[in-house]
């Protein structure tokens, strides 16, 4: 048996992303299928140097898979993500439909690597997206070494979170204020060229919206439940990245300098703090296309005991869920998922003999 991948949704923004990484990295697969919704069917996309035609997830047999990352909206992950996972296939969800369900794990494998292990209670694993992603693998150093107690935060989110429509709304837009065309909002409730708009997603009856109480749920849920997070989201005029103004309160003292110097240091961060320059600091755009999250102005906070200020940003549909759901592939095939699939967790003596066998 070969390792088999399939990407649900691949002829989405998410699910180009996440082909794109599995070719850049080069994960092991022997087939990697693309999957999408019967009027898609047949949509090419790219996977490195081949191109793949999307099939029908609706005939689809995820029993002959062992992987299957889903990139979809919450409704299709519900209907999808059981069905596929009871079929014995491991599912690694991008959207929102599990994050929160205590029998799936949420994972950030930089910052949780170990809850992967939950997996076999339902065959499902989670992933968070860019906003919360960038966030806790820059809290992860700082929770370790000194003990994160609250943090306040500003997200400067980009229009790319909403979708292929949202981008093309902004660039719409933009283009009709140098003609004097009016603005007309249809993805947002809010002229997005040149403004930004203090909401994102649906406001609670607390006056939050459902994306600030993600972000406080799932940073707890992934770092620790102690934690207290106050989050306010803002949706800005810009078509990829998200920026973050972050304020963190620790258990013990635990000055810039040092922080300076752990965050320099820790997985998946580049710190980017000159101060002697005047751009010694990286920006939404400066971080489109690149793997890293980059933590930049950190300083100290005199308003609070052992507080720190700092700002980080990251390309959050590379740095986000796309790079998060292929990582989780890699953590599993690294701790032996796959064993017994020919090429994996196996010695080169017993993948030639399983080469014989099938001879």
């Amino acid at each position: 048996m070969a390792l088999k991948v399939a990407v649900l949704g691949a002829t989405g923004m998410v699910g180009r992303e996440i082909l794109s990484i599995l070719a850049e990295r080069s994960f092991p697969a022997t087939e990697v299928i693309a999957l999408a919704s019967r009027k898609m069917l047949g949509a090419e996309v790219s996977y490195g140097d081949a191109t793949l035609k999307a099939k029908d997830v609706d005939d689809f047999d995820f029993s002959t898979i062992e992987v299957c990352i889903m990139a979809t909206g919450d409704p299709a992950a519900r209907k999808y993500g059981n069905a596929i996972a009871a079929q014995g296939c491991i599912v690694i969800d991008t959207s929102r439909a599990f994050r929160n369900d205590p029998q799936v794990p949420l994972v950030v494998p930089e910052v949780n690597a170990d809850a992967i292990a939950g997996y076999a209670r339902r065959n499902i694993i989670a992933v968070p997206d860019g906003v919360t992603c960038q966030l806790v693998r820059t809290l992860k150093p700082l929770h370790e070494a000194a003990g994160v107690e609250r943090v306040v935060v500003a997200t400067y989110q980009s229009v790319s979170g909403e979708g292929q429509r949202a981008i093309d709304e902004l660039w719409t837009q933009t283009k009709g204020i140098y003609v004097n065309q009016s603005p007309e909002p249809k993805e947002f409730p809010r002229q997005i060229a040149f403004n930004v708009i203090p909401s994102v997603d649906d406001v609670m009856d607390d006056g939050f919206t459902e994306e600030e109480w993600r972000i406080s749920a799932e940073t707890r849920k992934i770092l620790d439940n102690d934690i207290q997070v106050v989050a306010t989201c803002v949706r800005v005029p810009t078509f990829v990245s998200v920026g973050e103004a972050v304020h963190v309160e620790l258990a013990q003292p635990f000055s810039a300098s040092e922080a300076r110097t752990l965050l320099r240091e820790s997985p998946g961060l580049v710190l980017i703090d000159r101060r002697e320059e005047e751009d010694g600091y990286e920006t939404p755009i400066g971080a489109v296309g690149e793997w890293a999250t980059y933590v930049c102005r950190v300083r100290d906070d005199p308003t609070v005991e052992n507080g720190l200020a700092m700002w980080i940003v990251a390309d959050d549909l590379r740095n986000g869920s796309a790079m998060c759901a292929v990582q989780c592939a890699e953590l599993l095939l690294n701790r032996g998922a796959f064993v017994g699939v020919i090429g994996v967790g196996m010695s080169p003596e017993a993948v030639e003999a399983a080469g014989d066998d099938e001879d």
